[in-house]
């Protein structure tokens, strides 16, 4: 009975950590499409703030779903406070930065080439836990972090020689991976105001994002290329776009599924090891043939991603004092 045990919780993992994946590399795949497909809408923002709509019509099916099975889904109350909308509104701001950079990114870069640009975030999370939080890294992540920068570097000289860099593609993956870093500081500051409840954040977030989103595109003159597109009566079309906001309310869902399953180390590692994954696929779906120390810088910014998830284990293992500075 306890190997039976035994072989259920495995079988649950892998299937957890398999549905992040294609969960994950999906996501990435259908983006790409969208921005930079045979069907691509030149606006970004638009696309971005529809697939928020659809996260927050999602909340609301879920909880439609919750008091028809109260015994069997348990989501939240969602009616809106804007009183915690303003207490939200400051992880809003950040998040739109965070996936429409995201999304910029994606739209100027490779799939290949796409963790490589976004690989920064675990350098800017060393950099905003010191400067924001006031704690101290050791030299063992500080080292990591360097091995990172190499890798970066080594990947964007390549895919200059390899004649497919894109400046400010690397530009927008840089910006994405700070504001990546600065989301999840905020996370762990908002949080209060909704109890704690990540589904609530999740659903105040997006409403916030949608609100903030139509300024923007009315700004970068969006609303006329979105009503002049000439696929806008396509089911194709709004068939990914649907697909793509659907798969990114689940994103959220199979991660905090990963990190219950597993640990937060594992899902660091899988999330790594997914990006290989998601890099080799790309290479060989969209038939690229790319140099030896093109593979080499991936694999170093992988090794250094690696080592660093296992340094922030052991010491959290260790329960080193953190020594603090105020930072006014």
């Amino acid at each position: 009975m306890a190997d039976k045990t035994l072989v259920q919780r495995y079988v649950h993992v892998l299937t957890v950590v398999a549905c992040y994946w294609f969960v994950s590399i999906t996501l990435v795949f259908v983006n790409k499409s969208l921005l930079s497909g045979s069907e691509k809408l030149e606006a970004p923002l638009f696309v971005t703030c529809y697939q928020c709509v659809v996260t927050v019509a999602a909340c609301y099916a879920i909880r439609a779903a919750a008091r028809s099975f109260p015994d069997r889904i348990s989501f939240p109350s969602l009616e809106l406070d804007m009183n915690i909308m303003k207490q939200v509104l400051p992880l809003s701001i950040v998040f739109v930065g965070m996936i429409t950079f995201n999304n910029l990114c994606l739209k100027n870069v490779g799939i290949s080439f796409y963790y490589i640009g976004r690989s920064l975030t675990t350098v800017f999370n060393v950099l905003m836990t010191y400067f924001i939080l006031g704690q101290k890294t050791s030299l063992s992540a500080i080292v990591c972090c360097a091995t990172i920068l190499g890798g970066f570097y080594l990947g964007v000289d390549q895919e200059g020689a390899a004649g497919s860099f894109s400046f400010s593609g690397t530009i927008y993956g840089i910006i994405a991976s700070f504001c990546v870093s600065l989301f999840s500081i905020y996370v762990k500051k908002i949080l209060p105001a909704v109890d704690g409840n990540i589904w609530a954040l999740t659903f105040y977030n997006n409403v916030n994002a949608c609100v903030l989103f139509l300024p923007l595109m009315v700004m970068f003159g969006e609303i006329p290329i979105v009503f002049n597109f000439q696929f806008l009566t396509s089911i194709n079309f709004w068939f990914m776009m649907t697909i793509g906001g659907i798969f990114g309310f689940a994103i959220g869902y199979v991660t905090g599924l990963q990190i219950q399953a597993t640990s937060p180390l594992t899902h660091n590692i899988s999330g790594t090891a997914k990006a290989a994954a998601q890099t080799v696929l790309a290479t060989h779906w969209f038939m690229e043939t790319k140099s030896s120390l093109w593979w080499l810088s991936n694999m170093v910014v992988l090794g250094g991603s690696l080592a660093y998830a296992r340094v922030r284990q052991l010491e959290m293992k260790t329960n080193t004092p953190v020594r603090t500075v105020n930072k006014v």
